[in-house]
C-alpha cells in the first residue's frame, strides 16, 4: 500500500482529506500540522512514497518540506487556496504541482497517479 505523507495545518482539512486519500486506496502518513514536526518526520526515515504538503503552514510556508522530501527522492504535490502562492514558489521548486483548495477526490486521484507514475 502506497504510504502518503500529508501535511495540512487545518484540521478539519487534513481530516477531510485523509478520508479521501484512505478512499482512495493510499495509507496516510501523518497528518502533521506544523512545518518542524514534518521536518522530523521526513528526516525519521519514515517510510514515504509521496506527499501532500498544503503551501501555508500557520504563517510558515512548507518549502523547506518539499526540499528534505527531493533529497530523499520522495515525489510531491502543494495544495494551497492562495492563487498567488502559484507564483511565489522559489525557482528549485517551480514545476511541481499544486493542486487548488478545496480538493476535489477525483483531481487528487489524477494528480497522485500522475505523481508516482514519473516518480
Amino acid at each position: 500500500m502506497c504510504r502518503v505523507l500529508l501535511v495540512e495545518d487545518e484540521f478539519l482539512v487534513a481530516m477531510h482529506i485523509e478520508d479521501m486519500l484512505v478512499d482512495l486506496g493510499y495509507k496516510v502518513v501523518g497528518p502533521v500540522s506544523r512545518l518542524e514536526d514534518a521536518l522530523k518526520l521526513v528526516h525519521s526515515g519514515e517510510p514515504i512514497d509521496a506527499a501532500l504538503l498544503d503551501v501555508n503552514l500557520a504563517g510558515e510556508r512548507s518549502w523547506p518540506v518539499a526540499r528534505a522530501l527531493r533529497d530523499r527522492g520522495i515525489p510531491f504535490l502543494f495544495a494551497t487556496g492562495y492563487i498567488e502562492l502559484h507564483a511565489s514558489r522559489p525557482d528549485d521548486l517551480d514545476g511541481t504541482a499544486i493542486l487548488p483548495k478545496p480538493l476535489q477526490e477525483i483531481h487528487l486521484a489524477q494528480a497522485l497517479k500522475a505523481l508516482l507514475s514519473s516518480a
